[in-house]
């Protein structure tokens, strides 16, 4: 990792893992997070790869007022706080518990089998400097854009694929460039990078990996599930 002017002669990177969503899509009893993968939550298994990238990360997860106690149970050691409505809320209130990083991450909870090589490229490439960097791959599907129609849709063209990538997370940012993408807090994306654009940052895309997917689904989670086994 690179030399910063930081005591102790490095960065010190921070890592949010947004995971106070209901996850309705999944179709599961409780918050997706917190849902059953291979013995262990979906959320432990997401902290665990953060801590075995070997990133010296300090982690902030951040889950419903309901959820705190659990949580805490969950990951000791490990900073919990209150999460809010809409996800760049959620980041946002971990922000707050962030104080004196350099270099923050953003990770997807839903996204656990990460794996640690992806962190580090992310980080680096922050450290290399570059104020937001996002983990991409190239889109092997033929994408369409389409037209609504009665009872089809219908094909307005082909989008050309070769400039595109699905990104996916952990996102990085200097500690500025984040803060500068949510100054707005009426500001919502899906994603951090997408604030970031808004507010004129330039996005770095590094190489991403398949195992970084999310699990949004039941096929989703029935994958990952089979992974781990």
């Amino acid at each position: 990792m690179s030399e910063t002017g930081q005591p102790g002669g490095f960065a010190r990177v921070a890592v949010i893992v947004p995971a106070a969503g209901s996850g309705v899509r999944l179709g599961e009893d409780s918050p997706k997070a917190f849902v059953d993968l291979g013995g262990s939550t979906i959320l432990e298994r997401c902290v665990s790869g953060i801590i075995d990238a070997g990133i010296d990360a300090f982690v902030v997860v951040v889950v419903p007022a309901g959820l705190i106690a659990r949580t805490r149970q969950l990951l000791p050691g490990v900073t919990v706080v209150e999460g809010g409505a809409h996800r760049s809320e959620s980041v946002r209130a971990g922000l707050e518990a962030c104080a004196g990083a350099d270099v923050i991450l953003v990770h997807d909870a839903a996204r656990p089998l990460t794996p640690p090589e992806v962190f580090g490229r992310v980080v680096d490439a922050v450290l290399a400097g570059h104020e937001a960097v996002v983990p991409g791959l190239p889109v092997v599907d033929t994408l369409k854009r389409v037209l609504p129609g009665a009872d089809a849709e219908s094909v307005a063209e082909t989008v050309d694929r070769e400039p595109l990538r699905a990104v996916a997370t952990p996102q990085g940012f200097t500690r500025a460039a984040l803060l500068r993408a949510h100054a707005d807090d009426a500001g919502l994306a899906t994603d951090d990078a997408g604030l970031a654009e808004r507010c004129g940052i330039e996005v770095a895309v590094v190489p991403g990996d398949p195992l970084g997917f999310k699990i949004t689904t039941q096929w989703d989670l029935r994958i990952a599930r089979m992974l781990v086994s």
